[in-house]
């Protein structure tokens, strides 16, 4: 079945109706892949900065919101991949450029930005793969800091979406703007968490008292307490119910 499926797209690609279709998807990936690329790294920074928050979220809604962080950056490395393709193919880029920054005047500038976002955006999702690896060889703070390297790309992203390539558009510019608010919003609630004092639950064993034996009946007399001077007589000297 996939292999009929895969014939019959390369039969309809050699069709003009096919052709159409292909020009019309390489149209909007190229135009789009780099906006959706942004937005998913926007909203994988943003989950990661709540996905440690203490505050705001408990226990169970971290656990929902790192999954949610895991798919975002998915997402954004698809079509982060794709836009980077896509400017290959079109000539607007060399491969070289695209792995390498290329800190040259012009263009080429702008360019590196994206290529510095692109590589510590691909450094970021491979440490956050190979996290267990880390947390197994008694280094955490190295993978904290190369996974904290999405802090550089994410605004260097931003510059190449705004300075690189054509003039954006007025809502490619307000999507950079709710991209900024909502990383700052998340930023803001972490530092809120970070500065709040962690509640320490401290257990404080008390020494218990045993109680003092105390000179009662036992629970089922129906006597009560006996007097000493019975106690201590002869009973031959007693009769039921008092001294004789």
């Amino acid at each position: 079945m996939t292999t009929l499926s895969v014939v019959a797209l390369l039969m309809l690609a050699r069709t003009s109706v096919g052709m159409d279709m292909a020009a019309a998807v390489r149209g909007v990936l190229s135009f789009f892949a780099g906006v959706v690329a942004l937005v998913a790294l926007t909203i994988t920074v943003a989950l990661g900065l709540l996905s440690a928050d203490r505050v705001v979220l408990p226990a169970l809604g971290r656990i929902r919101t790192q999954f949610a962080h895991r798919a975002a950056a998915m997402v954004g490395v698809g079509f982060l991949a794709t836009h980077v393709l896509m400017k290959i193919v079109e000539g607007r880029v060399s491969p070289a450029a695209a792995v390498v920054p290329m800190a040259t005047a012009g263009p080429g500038l702008y360019v590196g930005f994206g290529a510095i976002a692109s590589d510590l955006m691909l450094l970021v999702f491979a440490t956050g793969i190979a996290r267990a690896s880390f947390a197994t060889n008694r280094r955490p703070w190295l993978w904290r800091l190369l996974h904290g390297s999405a802090y550089l790309a994410w605004p260097m992203s931003i510059l190449h979406g705004l300075t690189a390539g054509r003039q954006p558009a007025e809502w490619v510019t307000w999507s950079y703007v709710v991209c900024l608010t909502a990383v700052g919003a998340a930023l803001l609630i972490r530092m809120i968490s970070a500065l709040q004092p962690r509640n320490v639950v401290v257990h404080i064993e008390t020494p218990v008292e045993l109680p003092v034996a105390a000179d009662v009946a036992p629970p089922l007399s129906i006597v009560g307490r006996i007097p000493r001077q019975v106690r201590e007589d002869p009973p031959e000297l007693h009769r039921i119910g008092g001294v004789g």
